[in-house]
């Protein structure tokens, strides 16, 4: 028996007593590079923010560089334990392989989203139509970005598709033009219809007096011609301003004694019905 417990007690101090300093040394690297990588954070997000980098954007870089560091001292833990790490890191590309090729979509969206990032077509804030979506852009994400129509609906829409399509941004000018067309019969005074909405139109509320308001004609058609009535204003207005100068126009119309071409009142009660 006493063999045996100096045969443990030799196997413990060869064996277990270096093992363990082994596992008081892979915890000690933990936390000290854990507070490496922490300290490396908070410096990576306080330069980019002096830059004026994106805050979603900022999100990503420090993301994408803290698990890299991360993966790297895990590494090195096994290392240090006495694992071989040549076999783990070639397991670790191929699991990488396989979800890639598992998750190519939200890659590929992830990928998409640095792209909208970086390239900045719209902003948070701004008002857009792509993919098939049209409001306010709520938050550009890591795989879609949120958007809220004007029936208050939100939509989430991939960021691959979104970079895929036609993007347009109502909001990146400082003004925007809105047209209203009015179909007129043949055989009116049209010009004095055009002073007359020009002056009117001018006088709603949130329409810009620089460019002036237009009055032209913008088409003709077999019943006659069709008048275009162009303002401007600043893009979150021009829900508001539209309807403006829609009430604006009907108020001169109804004045003047315009009648609706039969053609055109026949097609509003067929879509009403």
């Amino acid at each position: 028996m006493d063999a045996i417990i100096e045969q443990l007690k030799t196997l413990a101090l060869a064996e277990a007593f270096p093992f363990l300093l082994k596992a008081v040394g892979a915890l000690v690297l933990w936390f000290v590079g854990r507070a490496v990588i922490n300290t490396f954070r908070r410096v990576l997000n306080i330069t980019l923010q002096k830059r004026q980098f994106d805050a979603t954007l900022i999100r990503y870089i420090e993301s994408l560089f803290a698990g890299s560091l991360t993966i790297l001292l895990l590494l090195g833990i096994l290392g240090m334990m006495g694992f071989e790490t040549t076999s783990f890191a070639a397991l670790l590309a191929a699991a990488g392989i396989a979800i890639g090729t598992a998750w190519s979509g939200l890659l590929s969206n992830f990928a998409a989203g640095i792209f909208l990032l970086v390239l900045r077509p719209f902003r948070v804030g701004d008002e857009i139509s792509a993919a098939g979506a049209t409001g306010l852009v709520q938050e550009i994400g890591l795989f879609a970005t949120t958007i809220d129509t004007s029936d208050n609906l939100r939509i989430s829409v991939g960021n691959n598709r979104l970079f895929g399509d036609n993007i347009v941004n109502y909001s990146h000018h400082p003004h925007r033009k809105i047209v209203v067309k009015v179909p007129m019969m043949h055989g009116g005074d049209v010009h004095a219809l055009m002073r007359a909405l020009a002056e009117r139109v001018a006088l709603v509320p949130e329409v810009q007096a620089k460019p002036a308001p237009s009055v032209e004609v913008a088409e003709f058609s077999v019943l006659g011609p069709v008048l275009g009535i162009g303002v401007y204003c600043k893009p979150p207005q021009a829900t508001a301003v539209q309807a403006g100068v829609a009430m604006a126009a009907s108020e001169i119309l109804m004045a003047a004694g315009y009648v609706v071409p039969p053609q055109t009142a026949n097609q509003v009660l067929a879509k009403a019905s």
